[in-house]
């Protein structure tokens, strides 16, 4: 029925299209003024029956008038240029026809919304009643927070009427929060009096639309109110214990509330700066301190990755509190630092694989990023480097150019240049050692490293009394060296050497692997049984206090090659020595370690002094570098630019020394007329 309803209105309005065409092509051939005259009213008449053929179709009757009819009777019209004034009149018949059937689709009353409305406005809106009402409900809540067994069901029907009467915000939340605001601003007072925090608040009664509020309420009152003192309260502990739970959920309660997660980020700072200052400070720690800093720093990493959802936030700002505490104590963290990456790549550490000791060496550039003296572990991490390489006590070339090349990325290639320097210089050497092999095959195995003294490590030159064939060896290789290298000195350096000897006891043979010293002392038994600690000297030519380390490691240590009269840990004036024919051990190469505790003391101090007097020249070389750039400079501008380009931490009382200095030196010059003024003397 609408598709015929739909087809035969088509059918007219095509008419009109059609008949409206056709005038126009009337128009190119037919005179206006050769038609004939229409009838007096047709153009009414007609409109009056098109009018009536659109109404039937519009209400789905039959059309009473024949469509040919129609149709000419349009033509007709457009013939005689009514068109324009013919579809105004079927504009708005359709329209009208539109607009009259929008109003049954507004006017669509339920009986439902009818009974809502009446309700609202008869009963609910009544003021007594609504009191009523609402004072009921509160009651009921507040019985069934207190403890009590409320029908809950009622709860939530009386909740769901106040809603399906859109009446809930306006009578009753605003009282409702209220009351829970109040409530739980007592109960987070009398919970914060007690040493575990811990609440929750029921509001399964809630339609689910309306719990927000109430949520935001109940956050406000018992964390937003109290943000500082529940960390204080706890958030050491759960962080000492590694409690990632409940660091999960503090964190996530934490970040609903205004303002939570920055006071956390303070805590979370504060903890670190505290736990790692403990850590560093304390010298009796010294020996495990780096141990405890990466454990410590995998521990937090943790944390943020797990508890605290990798913010950004919370990762840099344990980066500023691991750089704060680390630098509390100047110098001693970037020492140890450097004696930790010397203890896992020095031989016979076979705690790790390969793979290990890769993760081992970067987490370890994590911690070094953070010392600001990164010339003291340049220093000491030489000195370290140094023994390896020449000892031949590394424990992977792999893993030396691995933590050279982390060093090389970290600091840059002038940082590196003398540790690579001196990589260079044992490869040099090798190839030295070949050819002289080659040339002049000796009794003894010799080998020399040939090192670049501003590569390495300074060492004290020790003059000792070396046999006869160690000095003619000697010679050789400094006819062949400087044969090939005209214009470079040579100067050997006793206190780096080693040897291995080969030994006849009751037992049967061993050898043993020693120092230069220890080597020229046992060599002395060749000639005789015993001797007193004065003849050791006088042949040797050892230092005193060299000396008495050396004979403790000999005949005081684990392999007594050597028996001491009187017998005791320390050597004497007047004691003596004999050779131990009886020697026994089950290995057949035995290390002798050379006694070096005291050594090791008077080392660290050397190499520290070292950097500072290294500091100095840096310090120096960059005023002058600034003045000469710059000819006159301002005191404080001048500090300004010296913190800039130095890359160690500095005292201004030391920067202001070093300008006296290269005043009094002539360098530079104050102002006559202002002593906060510098100018460059060229």
């Amino acid at each position: 029925h609408n598709f015929t309803k739909s087809f035969r209105a088509r059918q007219l309005l095509l008419a009109f299209r059609k008949r409206d065409t056709g005038s126009g092509k009337a128009k190119q051939n037919i005179n206006a003024s050769c038609l004939p005259k229409l009838p007096d009213n047709y153009t009414q008449d007609t409109w009056q029956k098109l009018h009536e053929a659109v109404g039937a179709i519009q209400s789905s009757i039959s059309i009473k008038y024949n469509l040919e009819e129609l149709y000419q009777a349009v033509e007709n019209l457009c013939s005689y240029k009514v068109s324009a004034t013919l579809y105004k009149q079927l504009r708005q018949v359709c329209e009208d026809h539109v607009k009259a059937q929008i109003l049954q689709f507004r006017e669509y009353p339920f009986l439902l919304d009818m009974g809502l409305e009446l309700f609202r406005n008869h009963v609910i809106s009544d003021k007594q009643v609504q009191n009523k009402t609402i004072d009921g409900i509160l009651l009921l809540i507040e019985r069934e927070r207190n403890g009590e067994a409320v029908d809950r069901s009622l709860l939530r029907s009386l909740l769901s009427m106040l809603s399906d009467l859109q009446v809930y915000k306006e009578s009753f939340e605003q009282r409702f929060l209220e009351e829970t605001n109040c409530l739980y601003a007592a109960e987070g007072q009398r919970l914060m009096q007690e040493r575990e925090v811990s609440a929750t608040s029921n509001t399964l009664f809630l339609p689910y639309l309306f719990r927000k509020p109430l949520i935001a309420c109940v956050e406000k009152q018992l964390l937003g109110e109290h943000l500082s003192a529940i960390l204080q309260k706890g958030l050491d502990n759960l962080l000492d214990e590694n409690r990632v739970s409940d660091l999960t959920q503090t964190y996530q309660l934490f970040s609903r509330v205004k303002g939570g997660q920055q006071i956390l980020l303070q805590h979370w700072s504060e903890y670190i700066k505290n736990f790692g200052t403990t850590i560093v400070v304390n010298p009796e720690k010294d020996k495990d301190m780096v141990q405890e800093l990466l454990d410590f720093k995998d521990k937090v990493d943790h944390i943020i990755e797990v508890c605290f959802q990798k913010n950004e936030k919370f990762i840099n700002l344990m980066k500023e509190s691991f750089e704060t505490f680390i630098n509390k104590r100047p110098n001693k963290p970037a020492e140890l630092i450097a004696k930790y990456v010397d203890s896992k790549l020095r031989a016979g550490n076979k705690e790790a694989t390969d793979e290990e000791l890769e993760r081992i060496l970067d987490k370890i550039m994590i911690i070094f990023r953070f010392i600001h003296g990164k010339d003291v572990f340049e220093a000491f991490y030489k000195k370290d480097l140094a023994k390896r390489l020449l000892v031949g006590k590394s424990a992977s070339v792999d893993a030396e150019k691995s933590m050279l090349s982390k060093l090389k990325h970290e600091c840059g290639a002038a940082f590196t240049s003398k540790l690579e320097g001196m990589f260079k210089d044992m490869e040099l050497s090798k190839d030295v050692m070949y050819m002289q092999n080659q040339s002049d095959p000796g009794n003894i195995d010799l080998t020399v490293n040939i090192l670049t003294m501003g590569y390495w490590p300074t060492y004290t030159p020790m003059e000792v009394h070396l046999n006869s064939e160690m000095i003619k060896l000697q010679e050789v290789f400094k006819m062949f060296y400087l044969g090939k290298h005209s214009g470079r000195k040579l100067q050997w350096q006793t206190t780096l050497g080693h040897a291995v000897l080969k030994a006849d006891f009751k037992e049967g043979k061993k050898e043993f692997q020693v120092s230069l010293f220890q080597t020229l002392v046992l060599l002395m038994f060749n000639e005789g049984d015993e001797f007193s600690f004065e003849e050791i000297k006088m042949a040797t030519g050892i230092e005193d206090s060299e000396l008495r380390r050396t004979l403790q490691s000999l005949a005081c240590g684990k392999a007594r090659v050597l028996i001491k009269n009187p017998k005791g840990k320390d050597v004497e004036d007047g004691d003596k020595f004999m050779f131990n024919g009886d020697f026994k051990h089950k290995l057949f190469r035995i290390k002798i370690n050379q006694i070096q505790m005291k050594e090791t003391v008077e080392e660290q101090v050397s190499t520290t002094e070292r950097v500072f007097q290294d500091r100095q020249y840096q310090i120096d070389a960059a005023i002058v570098r600034i003045m000469k750039m710059r000819k006159t400079l301002g005191h404080n501008l001048l500090v300004s630019e010296l913190y800039n380009q130095l890359k160690f931490p500095v005292k201004p009382g030391d920067l202001k020394k070093r300008i006296e200095s290269l005043i009094d030196r002539d360098y530079m010059e104050r102002d006559k007329d202002n002593p906060n003024q510098y100018h460059y003397v060229a």
